[in-house]
C-alpha cells in the first residue's frame, strides 16, 4: 500500500512537470523567429539608450520590447521606434538579412532610428505574408529595385525619411493592396511613373522633398478615394493636371508648393469641399484665385505665397482659418481680410508684400493668444503691434519690416517662446529691451532708436541706421 501510495505521488509529480514544460514550450516563441530577432540585434552596432536591451537569448521573445505574437506564438511584428526627442534614442547599424528566419511576419515598422544604413532589405522578399513596411527616418540608401511589384500583398509601404535615389520603379503599379505609399524625403529623381493611377486602393501618397521632374501625370481619375497627396518640394513643371479633379469628395491635403507649375490655378479646386490643406506655394502660378475658393469652407490652412497671382482675392466663406500665407505675390489686399480676423484658431498669418494700407492699432481680431508667426513686412502698416504682441504667449516669429509703424520699442513684450524679430525700416523708438538678447534673430536696423545695446550676439547689421544707439558692436557709448 505504501509503494502504491509513492508510486502514485511520482506519478503526479511527472505530470505537474510535464504540463509546466509543455506550457513553458507552448508561450516561448520560435527558434527561427529568436534566430532572425537576435541576428538583427547583433547588426546593431550602437544602442545607446538601450532600445533593445530586452532582447535576450534563452527568453521568450514575443515578451521582449516591440515584438507581437499571433497565430501559435509565432512573431507577426516588429516594432522598433527612436526617440526624436533624445540625443540618444536612436540605434546605429544594418538591417541582417537573417529577418527572413521570421516567416510569418506582416508588418515591420523600424521608425525614427536614424542611424539604420544599408541597401535596400531584399529581405523582404522573403517574407511571404508581408503586408506593412515602415522603415522611416534612417539612412538607407541605393536604389528601389525595379522588382518591387513582387511585394503583391503589401498595403503600406513607407521608405519615408531615408537617402534612396534613382527612378521609382515602374512595378510599383502592379502594388494594388497599397492604401499608404509614403517615399517623401528622399533623393528620389525621374519621374512619377504612370502605373501610380492604377493603385486604387491609395488613400495617402507621399513624394514630397525628393527630386523628382517633369510633370504631374494626368494619372488620378480612378484614385478616388484618396485623402492626402504630397507632391511638394520636387521640381515639377506645367500645369496643374485637370484629372486631379477627381479627387475632389474626399481629399483632405493637396500639397504642390515649391516646384516650377505654371498656368493658372484652376476653378475646379473650387469643388474640393473637404480639403483641409492646399499648398501651392512658390510655384510660376498666374492670375487670379479663382472665385470658387468662396466653397472652401472647411480650409484650415492655405499657402498661395511665392507666385505671380493677381487680384481680386476673392472672399472666403471659412468660418476659422488656422494659417495663412498669401505672401510674395501682386495682391493688393489694403487691409487684412474679415474671415481672416475673425477666425478663432488663427496661429500663423504670413501677408509679405501684400499691399495692406491700414493702422495695426485699429486691427482687432477675434483672437491673438495663439499665434505662432506673424510676417506683414513690405506693406504700408502704420501704429503700433505693441497691443498686439503684448497679448500673444506663444509667439515665435514677427516680421513688419518695410512698414510705417511707429512705437515705442521699450513698452514691447518679449515673450519667453519669440525666437525671430524684424522691424527695420520702421519708424520705431525708445530703447530696447533687454530681453531681445534671448532672440536667435533681431534686425531692428533704420528706425529712431537710442541708447545702449543689450548684450547679444547679433552683428552690426542688425542695429545700423538709428539715431543713437551704442555698444558693442556699434560704437561705444559715450560717458
Amino acid at each position: 500500500m505504501k509503494n502504491r501510495h509513492f508510486l502514485f505521488s511520482d506519478t503526479l509529480l511527472f505530470l505537474v512537470l510535464s504540463l509546466c514544460i509543455l506550457r513553458e514550450a507552448s508561450a516561448a516563441c520560435h527558434v527561427d523567429d529568436e534566430a532572425g530577432l537576435l541576428a538583427f540585434k547583433s547588426g546593431i552596432t550602437y544602442d545607446p539608450s538601450g532600445i533593445l536591451n530586452s532582447w535576450k537569448q534563452g527568453t521568450d521573445c514575443c515578451s521582449w520590447s516591440g515584438i507581437t505574437c499571433l497565430n501559435n506564438n509565432r512573431v507577426t511584428a516588429i516594432s522598433v521606434y527612436g526617440q526624436p526627442d533624445k540625443s540618444n534614442g536612436y540605434l546605429s547599424g544594418t538591417i541582417s538579412p537573417s529577418l527572413v528566419k521570421i516567416q510569418h511576419l506582416d508588418g515591420i515598422y523600424l521608425q525614427n532610428l536614424r542611424n539604420i544604413t544599408g541597401k535596400f532589405p531584399d529581405l523582404l522578399f522573403g517574407l511571404p505574408e508581408l503586408k506593412y513596411v515602415y522603415i522611416e527616418n534612417n539612412k538607407l540608401s541605393g536604389q528601389i529595385p525595379e522588382n518591387l511589384g513582387k511585394l503583391k500583398k503589401l498595403e503600406a509601404l513607407s521608405f519615408a525619411g531615408n537617402q534612396f535615389s534613382g527612378p521609382i520603379p515602374s512595378s510599383i503599379s502592379e502594388l494594388t493592396q497599397l492604401s499608404q505609399l509614403k517615399l517623401g524625403n528622399n533623393l528620389l529623381s525621374g519621374t512619377v511613373p504612370a502605373g501610380v493611377g492604377q493603385l486604387k486602393n491609395l488613400t495617402f501618397l507621399s513624394l514630397e522633398f525628393n527630386r523628382l521632374s517633369g510633370r504631374i501625370p494626368d494619372i488620378w481619375s480612378a484614385l478616388t478615394d484618396l485623402r492626402i497627396l504630397r507632391l511638394s518640394h520636387n521640381k515639377f513643371s506645367g500645369n496643374i493636371p485637370s484629372s486631379i479633379s477627381s479627387l475632389a469628395p474626399k481629399l483632405g491635403y493637396l500639397e504642390l508648393g515649391h516646384n516650377g507649375l505654371t498656368g493658372q490655378i484652376p476653378d475646379f479646386l473650387g469643388r474640393f469641399q473637404s480639403l483641409d490643406t492646399l499648398d501651392l506655394s512658390g510655384n510660376k502660378l498666374t492670375g487670379v484665385v479663382p472665385k470658387t475658393f468662396a466653397n472652401l469652407t472647411k480650409i484650415f490652412n492655405l499657402d498661395l505665397s511665392y507666385n505671380c497671382l493677381v487680384d481680386p482675392f476673392p472672399v472666403m466663406n471659412v468660418k476659422g482659418i488656422e494659417s495663412l500665407h498669401l505672401s510674395n505675390n501682386k495682391f493688393h489686399l489694403n487691409t487684412i481680410p474679415a474671415w481672416v480676423t475673425s477666425s478663432p484658431i488663427i496661429f500663423s498669418l504670413k501677408l509679405a508684400n501684400c499691399g495692406i494700407k491700414m493702422n495695426l492699432s485699429q486691427w482687432r481680431p477675434k483672437e491673438t493668444y495663439f499665434y505662432d508667426y506673424i510676417d506683414l513686412s513690405g506693406n504700408e502698416i502704420s501704429g503700433s503691434p505693441v497691443w498686439l504682441l503684448n497679448s500673444t504667449d506663444y509667439l515665435v516669429g514677427f516680421w513688419a519690416a518695410r512698414n510705417k509703424l511707429k512705437f515705442d520699442m521699450g513698452k514691447l513684450r518679449i515673450v519667453s517662446t519669440l525666437k525671430h524679430l524684424d522691424l527695420s525700416k520702421n519708424l520705431v523708438y525708445g530703447k530696447l529691451p533687454g530681453a531681445v538678447s534671448g532672440l536667435d534673430s533681431l534686425n531692428v536696423s533704420y528706425n529712431h532708436l537710442c541708447g545702449k545695446i543689450p548684450a547679444a550676439k547679433f552683428p552690426a547689421s542688425a542695429y545700423v541706421g538709428n539715431d543713437c544707439l551704442c555698444g558693442p558692436p556699434l560704437a561705444p557709448c559715450k560717458a
